[in-house]
């Protein structure tokens, strides 16, 4: 499932990008929630409140709030959102560049440039989407992607992902259960209660493990053992 936000003043556009959308998504047998936003304003509500998107299509000059300034809005919540521009206005091409957009697609070859510029973000979704663990937070759909995550610790009933940044996730689930729906190389279990991201290990001293935020962690000499052959695998036998 694909969630896709287009968000355009002009409801005759955001009927065309859909329905170019649908058929596309037709062709490749996927299936995709698509919201649509006549106000910009509503769309960043709903982004504020927890609403998850894959990919945003939207104009650039729009009331209350331009293009440019939700696109630098959703950044902050949704930092692997892929954003297409579609506008006439070709002079903000240099400031759509520095956001990181992913596409700039001038209105006047809409029909053109479309096809491709929505496979290409499709085909990098599919890329990412094992690279992401998903969970339900109040209500909405969240995905963190691997690399935010530090690791994960066992706290009763729950499991804690602390992240870049210094946020942590509660999720009711055992340690088992997460390591288990990572499946991913880039985990290690560092001893019965923490999950390490090897990527995010700064150094081993003994008997512990040094995380890029400082935090350390102990581990048993069975555990060390196993993940500095994890680590060795990780970083391609350059250990």
């Amino acid at each position: 499932m694909l969630y896709i936000a287009i968000c355009d003043d002009d409801e005759k556009m955001i009927e065309l990008v859909k329905t170019n959308i649908i058929t596309l998504l037709k062709e490749k047998v996927l299936t995709a929630e698509i919201t649509a936003y006549v106000q910009s304003r509503e769309m960043q509500y709903d982004i504020q409140e927890g609403k998850f998107f894959d990919l945003v299509l939207c104009d650039i000059e729009m009331p209350d709030i331009d293009g440019m300034k939700l696109s630098a809005y959703m950044k902050n919540y949704l930092p692997d959102v892929l954003i297409i521009f579609i506008t006439a206005h070709l002079q903000y091409a240099i400031d759509a560049f520095e956001l990181s957009i992913f596409r700039y697609i001038p209105k006047d070859s809409f029909k053109a440039r479309f096809r491709h510029a929505f496979e290409d973000a499709v085909h990098t979704i599919q890329m990412q989407s094992n690279q992401y663990y998903i969970i339900q937070i109040a209500g909405h759909l969240e995905k963190i992607r691997y690399r935010r995550i530090l690791y994960i610790q066992r706290e009763g009933k729950y499991a804690v992902m602390t992240l870049m940044g210094g946020n942590t996730v509660r999720i009711r689930k055992t340690l088992a259960q997460v390591y288990k729906e990572l499946d991913s190389g880039d985990f290690a279990y560092a001893s019965r209660g923490d999950i390490v991201n090897l990527s995010h290990i700064m150094g081993i001293i003994d008997n512990v493990i040094e995380m890029e935020d400082g935090k350390r962690i102990w581990t048993s000499n069975k555990k060390l053992e196993q993940v500095k052959e994890r680590l060795n695998d990780f970083w391609g036998g350059q250990i």
